[in-house]
């Protein structure tokens, strides 16, 4: 569960030190290389509810073993790519394979729970949690360790070994599903099909807002407006939108997690970004000076991992997170290594605190029934946040990473991280997550 879990997170994080490079290579600018980005979260984002649904329906193990196997077929195409464009196929194929290890562990988990009657796995959850957080913050400095021996290429070419991993880990441990709980009745295929283009429509519209592109905003209201009626309409509904709606702690969840990791997910690729062009240091330098993020992360998540209670553990990031947008207005071309690492710290700890948060209260507020479609759309928010930050790096760095781009960026960010701070400590409800654990 643990190594497909981090598929993702490893895919996102590496390119933040390997934009630079391919821009190189294939003659691109920011502003196109951002779509290897956006492509990768787009189709993950509508990736994770869809498969999440086909979890819950066919059981975890099938979705697990094809959504691994799409991994390792899509980094051979990475690898062989001729151009820039076949490089974001290959992301979009990323996204949706990686789409189905997260939702199908859940689902497992949630299994697991009601077998045992131990209400919060809160040490698993921990480690699911812990893995990609780390993994996300490591994955600059393995893509630049990567970078450094082998190119660009070894970054895609990196997950067909890890495919292999999946897949014979997964046909040996992961266990079957009972033909006897296996259903179709719940796939929803129509509200599926609708809630894709009403989101890609709305997503593509991000990546090149204006006039010319507004028939994009036209096609996401229509396609979102047949998606409502669909499913409060349909009698097992993709999503439920009469319990989605009345369930206003995780709607409230999901609010966090997309304001979270925008702020995270700007922080990655612009900040990665601009230590190159901006601070004039290599993709392994730059790869190195984010590696004392992911020890704040860890250690972050160690200590507090085991505790299920949230509250806390989001006031404390939140306010850590605005500091840390608070200090890139600081930075210059002439900042000390000590300031570039420290910054790294800072943002380090809410990284460790936010998700773990955000993925236990999930845990405690989801209908058990649709737990992975659940696990589904709280990764939809993740990556819709990490759509928005490459459609704001992509507008900033318009002339490349500059000094007086990412100070414009902050500004930014600590609007947004000031927003997740209210939000956090406005719900209530999350006094009550882990004290029955």
């Amino acid at each position: 569960m643990v190594l497909g879990s981090v598929l993702n997170p490893i895919n996102s994080s590496m390119l933040a030190v390997a934009l630079i490079p391919i821009g190189r290579a294939f003659g691109a600018p920011p502003s196109q290389t951002a779509w290897l980005v956006s492509g990768l979260y787009l189709a993950t984002a509508v990736g994770q509810p869809v498969i999440g649904r086909l979890v819950d329906a066919f059981g975890p193990r099938r979705l697990y073993l094809v959504g691994t196997a799409l991994v390792g077929v899509a980094g051979l195409v990475g690898v062989l790519a001729p151009d820039l464009w076949v490089l974001v196929v290959s992301r979009v194929l990323l996204g949706f394979g990686t789409s189905a290890a997260y939702p199908a562990s859940m689902s497992l988990l949630r299994t697991e729970s009601e077998r045992t009657g131990l209400k919060s796995p809160s040490g698993i959850l921990a480690t699911l949690s812990a893995s990609s957080q780390v993994i996300s913050v490591v994955g600059p400095t393995l893509g630049g360790v990567l970078i450094g021996v082998g190119g660009w290429h070894l970054i895609f070419g990196i997950n067909v070994p890890l495919s292999a991993a999946c897949l014979v880990l997964g046909a040996r441990r992961l266990p079957r599903t009972p033909k006897g709980e296996r259903s179709d009745a719940g796939t929803d295929v129509p509200g599926m099909v609708l809630f894709a283009a009403s989101l890609t429509a709305f997503m593509l519209f991000l990546m090149g807002p204006g006039l010319a592109h507004a028939y994009l905003v036209l096609i996401g209201l229509a396609a979102g407006a047949l998606f409502v009626r669909r499913e409060r309409g349909a009698p097992a509904p993709f999503l439920d939108l009469r319990v989605l709606g009345g369930n206003g702690p995780l709607l409230a969840t999901y609010a966090r997690q997309l304001l979270a990791y925008t702020t995270a997910y700007v922080f990655l690729y612009g900040y990665a970004q601009w230590l190159q062009e901006g601070r004039g240091l290599g993709a392994s330098a730059a790869g190195l000076l984010l590696l004392p993020m992911s020890l704040a992360a860890l250690a972050v998540t160690v200590l507090t991992g085991r505790r299920p209670q949230v509250r806390g553990k989001l006031a404390v990031g939140a306010v850590l997170q605005l500091v840390g947008c608070a200090s890139l207005l600081f930075l210059g071309a002439d900042s000390p290594v000590w300031l570039l690492v420290l910054v790294g710290v800072v943002f380090g700890v809410p990284q460790g605190l936010n998700g773990l948060a955000n993925q236990n209260a999930l845990y405690a507020q989801a209908d058990p029934a649709r737990m992975g479609a659940s696990a589904g759309l709280l990764r939809t928010f993740t990556y819709l946040g990490a759509l928005l930050a490459a459609a704001a790096n992509a507008a900033f760095f318009q002339d490349g990473a500059t000094t007086a781009g990412l100070h414009d960026l902050a500004w930014l960010l600590v609007a947004v991280a000031a927003l997740f701070l209210v939000v956090s400590l406005a719900d209530r409800s999350l006094r009550r997550v882990g004290r029955e654990a």
